[in-house]
């Protein structure tokens, strides 16, 4: 079904993406295409779908492709009929019906009679019963945008599908008819993806990275049991190299003291034997000859295994060189940081909550605030902040530090450096140099410390933050985290879940991402209602 050799593409900057790409799809396959941020798994997509023009190779694909894109609002001054590309067979239907029968109407028609039909259909499938097609994108929200693609594959009925990050603006039911569909379709399917729970319906994994496309055949979980398989033989191999690197040295430094020795007994004898100046000299330089030569030897050896070691280190996942290290709340576990008592808002008259919420929050819980779009998740963690104030209802909240991380990371600075926006948090009074070797161990290097925080990818605006809360002098009493794997690739969240788990404060966690929930130890669940919901 689809074909590509030797794909490259390069930048408008000139700069080279990837290169020698080669991928074979056949039909029914459902593939997972994976990869760090930067990687270009979305560039692929597009040149797959045909919106990007490879830079060299060749690429064939028998049917025409189905793309779901990443939503950002680039579809905003569309109607949703011009979205889905269905505006002129709707057209087409409506002047045949007024009765201007023409070629014209039923070239564009093309014999779709029910069109409108399973337009309908489709949109009540995602749950978007009600829609004018005519709508503009901009009156949906980022979830009704997405599903409004994803019902598009019902209408046009494509063989081959693809789909890049289509869970992302979704909530739980709306996860929950992906999932499903993903599971009985007959269509195939490329999705890119970090929602590990809609990796694991899928029967393959293609990983993208600077070496091509490694395939791995499984779901998501087979694919981590190998990455780690992988990643433990790195270990050992790194291990050993380091041992061996270590002895190569102790090798070096004794045989240069023997050589030394050896030479400085050598000129005693002479010495004492009267050897001519001339012919001391001519010894010495011999001696020097040698030991450099020994030198030479062993420096280019060890030159050899450390580049080894170097090369072997670069391709150790990034959360292996990472050191935490965060300091614990000093708040006893069990103290009550917030009780909201009969508490409702309203933004205009009617309350969002049916009934008044009675929720209380204890230090070092792990919570997680469910509910569905417009449920209010929002609004109480703008509560618990204190960023709002209850219309009915008393609240009680007692002294403690807080941050809150929205999915944009809003706490780092774009007007700043990151080594400016790490200073900013540098309340321990740290050195420079100790605050660049926490940059160092979240891997900014000397090259990225001038680097404007506006420039960074989601990942390491994520890691940025993470490092600025260990440079703080003391972790917040509460973190709260807002969809925080919405723009993270695997491997940042995965350093994310990491640095959470050695956190010790109250977490309280808003997120569609249920394997996330599950490895942060999740213990208790504040689930919100719609104020219409039975």
């Amino acid at each position: 079904m689809l074909i590509l050799q030797n794909i490259s593409y390069i930048h408008l900057n000139k700069d080279l993406l990837f290169d020698n790409i080669n991928l074979t799809v056949t039909d029914h396959d459902k593939i997972a295409l994976i990869g760090n941020n930067g990687t270009g798994k979305s560039t692929l997509l597009k040149l797959i779908a045909k919106e990007l023009m490879p830079a060299g190779g060749q690429l064939k694909v028998d049917t025409k492709p189905y793309y779901v894109p990443q939503i950002f609002g680039q579809y905003n001054h569309l109607t949703i009929a011009h979205a889905l590309r269905i505006e002129k067979k709707l057209s087409a239907l409506k002047e045949i019906v007024n009765g201007n029968v023409t070629e014209a109407n039923y070239a564009s028609l093309d014999e779709d009679w029910a069109i409108e039909d399973r337009c309908n259909e489709a949109l009540s499938y995602w749950q978007l019963n009600g829609l004018d097609l005519m709508q503009k994108m901009k009156t949906l929200s980022g979830g009704q945008k997405t599903k409004v693609f994803l019902a598009g594959i019902s209408i046009h009925q494509p063989q081959l599908v693809l789909l890049d990050e289509p869970s992302n603006h979704l909530d739980m039911s709306g996860r929950q008819l992906l999932y499903d569909f993903i599971q009985f379709t007959n269509s195939t399917l490329i999705v890119v993806s970090h929602d590990r729970k809609l990796l694991n319906c899928l029967n393959s994994v293609f990983e993208l990275s600077n070496r091509g496309i490694t395939v791995y055949g499984g779901n998501y979980d087979f694919y981590a049991e190998q990455k780690q398989i992988e990643n433990n033989a790195l270990s050992q191999d790194i291990h050993g190299k380091e041992k061996a690197l270590r002895k190569a040295r102790e090798k070096e430094r004794e045989t240069l003291e023997r050589q030394q020795k050896l030479d400085s007994r050598g000129k005693k004898k002479q010495e004492k034997a009267g050897v001519a100046r001339i012919m001391m000299n001519t010894f010495r330089n011999k001696a020097e000859n040698s030991t450099s030569k020994l030198k030479s030897i062993h420096a280019e050896k060890i030159g050899g295994m450390s580049q080894e070691l170097q090369s072997l280190r670069s391709t150790l996942p990034g959360i292996e060189k990472m050191n935490f290290g965060f300091d614990s709340s000093t708040l006893h576990k069990g103290k009550i940081l917030f009780t909201a008592t009969d508490v409702n808002f309203s933004y205009a008259t009617q309350p969002i909550w049916k009934e008044g919420l009675n929720v209380q929050i204890r230090s070092g819980e792990r919570i997680a605030l469910k509910g569905l779009n417009g449920s209010g998740k929002t609004t109480l963690t703008n509560l618990i902040l204190g960023k709002l104030e209850p219309k009915t209802g008393t609240i009680y909240r007692a002294a403690n530090t807080q941050v809150y991380i929205d999915q944009d990371y809003s706490l780092i600075d774009n007007k700043l450096k990151v080594y400016e926006q790490a200073s900013q948090f540098n309340t321990a009074a740290l050195q420079e140099h100790e605050i660049k070797t926490r940059l160092n161990r979240f891997l900014f290097s000397k090259e990225d410390w001038d680097k404007p925080c506006s420039a960074l990818s989601g990942g390491e605006r994520m890691r940025l933050i993470l490092c600025c809360l260990t440079i703080g002098n003391q972790s917040p009493d509460i973190i709260i985290l807002d969809e925080p794997t919405n723009n993270l690739d695997i491997q940042n969240i995965e350093t994310l879940t990491a640095a959470v788990n050695e956190y010790q404060g109250t977490l309280i966690v808003v997120s569609h991402d249920e394997t996330f929930l599950e490895q942060v130890n999740i213990k208790r669940v504040i689930e919100l209602t719609l104020k219409h919901s039975s």
